[in-house]
């Protein structure tokens, strides 16, 4: 694995003052402007009067206008929640219908103190991340007592304008079956499925499809930068949010005070670069990490004392569930529900045990006991969901381009089969799905880092999902960022954590404005 040039933490943290403090922008606008003038994109003018490429969209008044009508969110009372309308498609702002994104706000707990607006956003694509700004608040507090914390359900996602492809039954039939079957019928099969994923996209949500992407996204957030009255705001984003990050400030850079981007995705390239590179982490982060960690826990688990007869035992098991998966009521646990309750177990070490004890479930379904069989229900039989789907593919099938070949696919996926079975199988599956979808007409946008304060940029080397290859390939497309290498450690999202080292590094820069000078390394506690 490429590794980078790096530095301890503990020499290179230097104060580097922001260029400004968050400042407010006045919300109100002159009642005299003619009804259906255009507006700039940001509400007030730049600094020093500074044009973004965003800037050479406009907002027409009727969204540039609009009020947030804060209400207490349902479910979670230290949240406000709101409603923001949004054009469709923001290049051409009078066609086709508004689209209404839900909006939140976690007001500063020490409002003496505050900084300015920090806003997050929430991976994927397809999570929701509207009531999160008070899991951040509270697990990481002296931000939350500096910082108002916002965020968005992006638009396709949760109580926004959403997505939907499938029915819970018509995606079960998707992920059904074994993925690594090359038989020509199981080829054909999963081909099909992929079609019908596909027309069921068109006829619920065809007319949406093509304005479900991150660049559409970033011009909803300097909307709602504008709507906050704030000049400037400072952004989180984990995960896939890292790229609308990325995207975010290499549109708006001067709107940007401070940008922490944790675990992330390859956003100078493509997609499909992307995710061919997802089976080689996922089965690093499986081979390297959870496998050596059952072994040792064979006195417990059952399931093999070295890593090879883990990995042996892992196999027979799997060809077991192939020719007779297990049918538990409404749970099926079959070849790929098996990879999939391994795939998602691999984003946190904490998992681990849950993943260790359904597999001891499984592996004597007879013997096992009612509450092993429901962890081996919740660890194999809950996976992603259609609603998540629908706007995963949106994002990842229209953001940038793909391979339309089928015949491409088929061959690299029993490639990656062969390579790197867990995610490897599922090649075909997910990539035919882009290969049949709608074509778009999206902008795209080139990641360079021009005008934006120094980025602070977080990875673990075992990152199943945003491997540290992407991470590095980012990092260097992004001028001016700082990368904090994590060791020791595979875990997806590095911030809040325990970790004192990536704490103090991301808390000295969102609360006292010091950046790292140079990239740098935190070792994991437990390697430490």
């Amino acid at each position: 694995m490429k590794t980078a040039h790096v530095k301890t933490a503990t020499s290179t943290a230097t104060a580097k003052p922001s260029a400004s403090r968050t400042r407010r922008a006045a919300v109100a606008v002159a009642a005299a402007v003619i009804a259906g003038l255009a507006l700039p994109a940001t509400a007030g003018a730049a600094p020093n009067d500074a044009r973004d490429p965003g800037d050479a969209v406009t907002v027409p008044t009727r969204y540039a206008q609009q009020q947030l009508d804060w209400k207490p969110c349902d479910g979670q009372p230290t949240l406000e929640c709101a409603t923001m309308a949004v054009p469709r498609d923001w290049h051409h702002p009078d066609a086709g219908a508004d689209l209404s994104i839900a909006v939140s706000r976690h007001h500063a707990g020490d409002p003496a103190h505050r900084k300015g607006t920090l806003l997050m956003a929430a991976g994927g694509p397809g999570a929701s991340g509207l009531l999160r700004p008070a899991g951040l608040a509270a697990n990481a507090p002296k931000v939350g007592a500096a910082y108002d914390i916002v965020s968005f359900d992006q638009r396709g996602v949760g109580r926004s304008t959403r997505a939907q492809c499938q029915s819970p039954e018509q995606f079960q039939e998707f992920m059904a079956g074994d993925y690594r079957d090359q038989s020509p019928e199981a080829i054909d099969r999963v081909i099909a499925n992929a079609e019908t994923l596909v027309a069921g996209c068109e006829d619920h949500s065809g007319d949406l499809l093509p304005y479900l992407t991150t660049e559409e996204t970033a011009h909803d957030l300097d909307l709602f930068r504008s709507l906050l009255g704030e000049q400037r705001i400072s952004y989180y984003g984990p995960s896939y949010a890292s790229m609308i990050g990325a995207y975010y400030g290499t549109l708006f850079p001067h709107r940007v005070e401070r940008m922490l981007l944790d675990s992330n995705i390859g956003f100078e390239g493509t997609w499909e670069t992307f995710e061919l590179g997802q089976p080689m982490s996922f089965q690093r982060r499986f081979d390297e990490d959870f496998v050596p960690w059952l072994a040792a826990r064979d006195s417990t688990y059952h399931f093999g004392a070295t890593p090879q007869e883990v990995k042996d035992r892992w196999e027979k098991r799997r060809a077991a569930l192939h020719d007779g998966p297990i049918v538990a009521g409404a749970v099926t646990i079959g070849p790929n529900q098996l990879d999939n309750g391994a795939i998602g177990a691999m984003y946190e070490e904490a998992n681990f045990p849950y993943l260790a004890g359904a597999l001891a479930a499984v592996d004597d379904w007879q013997g096992a006991d009612a509450t092993a069989k429901d962890l081996a229900g919740k660890v194999f039989g809950h996976y992603l969901s259609p609603d998540f789907l629908a706007e995963y593919f949106s994002v990842t099938c229209s953001d940038t381009p793909w391979t339309t070949d089928l015949d491409t696919w088929v061959e690299r996926g029993a490639e990656n089969t062969a390579r790197y079975p867990l995610v490897g199988a599922r090649t075909l599956a997910y990539s035919a799905v882009c290969a049949s979808w709608p074509k778009t007409h999206t902008p795209r946008v080139k990641v360079t880092g021009a005008h934006l304060p120094p980025t602070v940029m977080l990875n673990s080397v075992h990152d199943p999902a945003t491997y540290y290859e992407a991470a590095l390939g980012a990092h260097r497309a992004l001028r001016g960022s700082r990368l904090v290498t994590v060791t020791g450690n595979g875990d997806h999202g590095q911030y809040p954590t325990a970790n004192t080292c990536v704490t103090g590094v991301v808390e000295r820069y969102l609360l006292d404005d010091q950046a790292p000078e140079h990239d740098l390394t935190c070792p994991s506690p437990q390697a430490g």
